[in-house]
Parts: structure tokens; sequence; C-alpha cells
């Protein structure tokens, strides 16, 4: 039996539990499938550029305040993160940081004053090049909301960025809901941002949170915006279907967190109405039985440190990468190392000039990262 096109009704069904999800299982494996059995992942360390945000997100610890853990790095410290990546053969670095703090806090400002730049995004390019030159590593940046001229200043440094769509609803910025007095998770602003990237040909990371309180029909709806986003630029090369974490310290800490069955049934949505040839990841260190996505059409990890933490979900250490490789082959897949750019992006038309001859000398016949790393996670 033909399963049917993605459907906004069916999809809902779906993820509401109406339908039997067997065969959305076996549609989303098959997807999956014709991309073959390789199962990637991105050998990374994980930067920390500020701690400081203007938003006040209820289930978020990354953002603090000053004196309290809030702060920038310095560039010796980025230097020093990145330096020691290269020791563990590490490719990426993912620079996160809070949106926009020197719009909230003067020890912001007065930092990024001492530094000679004008703005946070700024200080992010400007860490982007060092390290892009001082090292091996190639920077992914996830800054927040983006105009397009910093999407373009990001460019020549970074081979890929991100930002999570979260979620489409603007239901969810409303009071008592997580994203209230958090103004750059309205989702326009970020289909914004997403959309500038397409326009400027940059290789984009998204994605939905799911468990924040949204309902089933809002994020089936998150799901074919980004599918629409794709549709029409073409540049979204991999989504992350992430499961929220109640985290102690932040109002929604007593919030329930999806069940593993109910996360993987949007797992397999995603991939439905992603296609085959999106990449669709699930981060490994948020669930224990982790190797239960791979029967729900995912063909990527994400990144994962041998050295760094998850700043994001502190409480959730990674898995070691001799446990990611076991899990991976006992369900018959090969796990392949990837810079954070996918092979298939790898074109002049994706990668800036200043990066392409970095790039070719990092990667193997196939497109993937020429690092070899059997003997896991130091």
């Amino acid at each position: 039996m033909t399963f049917p096109a993605p459907d906004r009704a069916l999809a809902i069904e779906y993820a509401r539990g109406e339908r039997d999800s067997g065969p959305l299982f076996a549609e989303a494996r098959r997807l999956r499938d014709e991309r073959g059995r390789t199962i990637t992942y991105s050998r990374k360390v994980f930067i920390p550029i500020t701690t400081l945000c203007r938003d006040k997100c209820t289930y978020c610890t990354f953002a603090k305040p000053p004196g309290a853990g809030g702060e920038f790095l310095t560039p010796d410290d980025v230097r020093a993160i990145a330096t020691a990546g290269e020791t563990h053969r590490c490719t990426e670095a993912l620079l996160t940081l809070g949106d926009k703090p020197e719009d909230r806090w003067p020890q912001a400002a007065d930092f990024l004053r001492s530094q000679g730049v004008a703005s946070t995004i700024d200080y992010v390019v400007a860490m982007s090049e060092l390290i892009a030159i001082e090292t091996t590593l190639f920077p992914h940046a996830n800054p927040g909301i983006m105009h397009e001229d910093a999407v373009r200043a990001l460019r020549p440094s970074n081979v890929s960025m991100g930002l999570m769509l979260e979620n489409i609803s603007p239901r969810l910025m409303e009071p008592g809901m997580p994203h209230f007095d958090c103004p750059d998770k309205d989702p326009m602003l970020r289909v914004a941002t997403i959309e500038a990237a397409g326009r400027l040909r940059v290789p984009f990371t998204s994605g939905v949170l799911v468990g924040i309180g949204e309902t089933a029909d809002e994020l089936v709806d998150s799901l074919f915006t980004l599918a629409g986003l794709q549709a029409q630029w073409g540049h979204l090369q991999e989504i992350i279907v992430q499961n929220f974490r109640a985290k102690a310290d932040t109002r929604m800490r007593r919030s329930a967190e999806p069940t593993v069955d109910y996360f993987a049934r949007i797992v397999a949505l995603t991939r439905w109405i992603m296609g085959p040839q999106m990449n669709v990841q699930v981060p490994p260190n948020l669930t224990d039985d982790f190797g239960v996505y791979l029967d729900a059409g995912i063909n990527d990890w994400g990144g994962v440190s041998p050295l760094t933490i998850d700043w994001v979900n502190p409480e959730a250490p990674w898995p070691h990468l001799d446990k990611l490789r076991a899990v991976t082959s006992a369900a018959g897949f090969e796990l392949r190392p990837r810079l954070p750019v996918y092979p298939e992006f790898i074109t002049q038309e994706w990668i800036d000039p200043v990066l392409m001859a970095k790039v070719q000398d990092s990667i193997d016949s196939d497109g993937y990262a020429a690092i070899s790393d059997k003997v896991g996670a130091e």
C-alpha cells in the first residue's frame, strides 16, 4: 500500500495518536533509506560566546544574569577552547549565545566596547574569523535573530549557520507561556532570519522544540512551515527535532516532558513531511535509549563533543562516541563523521570562496570529515 503524500490533517491525527503509527514509522524508514544506510554526526566543541541574553524563556538555564554566570568569553577563551578541540580531532566550533544582551545588560555593552565592536553580532563575526583563520575548525554560528547584513558578514567564516524555529505559533509568546517577554522568539522574526540565509545561499540548520506547551496542530504547522521554507530556498541542510527537558531553577521545572513514544512519532512525522533528501537529527544525549529514533527515520545525531558539555542541556552528558557507534551499528547503519556542513552542500554555490580550499582539504572523497575516530571520544 502506498503511503499518502504529506497532509496537514493526517499529520495532526498522527501527532494526536488517533491513528496507528506503524505505517508512519515504516514510511519514515523507507524515506530515510533512500539516502542509504549512513548515519552522521559532527565532532564538535561547544563555544558559549555569551551566556547573557535579553530573553526570559521559562525553560532555559543557558542564559544567566551578570554576576551569576552571565558573561562573555574573551578572545583568549575562545582560542583556548578551539585549540583544545583541534587536539581532540574536532571539526566544528558551535558558537551559541544569548540574543542581543547589550539591549538589556549594561555589562554586555561595556564588554563589547572593550573589544572595539558595536554589537554582539559583530563580536561573533570577529570570533568566527579568529577560529576560521587560526585553527582547523569550522565555525557554525547560532547567534539568534539576524538581519541579512549579519548573515552576509558571517558567511565568509561560517560554512553553515543555524536558528531553531522552535514553533510557528505566536500563542507561545502570550502571558503565562514559555516565550512571554522574549522578543527574539517571535516566530515571524525567526522565519525572516531563515529566509535571509536562504537568499544569501547559506547552508542552514533549523528545527522544532517539542513539549514546551504547544498543541499538536501548532507542531504540525511548524513542520509544514519549515517544509515550505525549504521548498522556496533549498538551503535547509538539516532539521533538528529536540525534546524538551525540564530543568531545575526554571519556571518549567515541573512541566511534563514528552514521552519517548510521542516524541518518536513526531520524529517520524518530520521525516514524512520533510522528505527523503532532508537530514533529520535528534540529539542523542536527551534520551537514554536514543537508538529508538533510528526506527523513526533519522539519519544524523548532530554535534557530539569529546571535550565540552552541552551548554544548553548541561545535565545531559554526550554519549561516548564508542557507544554512539555501537548503537548505530547494531541497527545496521554505518556511523560517519561530517563537517558542520553536509556533503551535498559542499559546492561553489553554498560555500564562500574564502572557505572552499579549507573545506576541500578537510573532507574525504564522499564529502565526509577526513578524520579517523575509531578510538572514540578521549
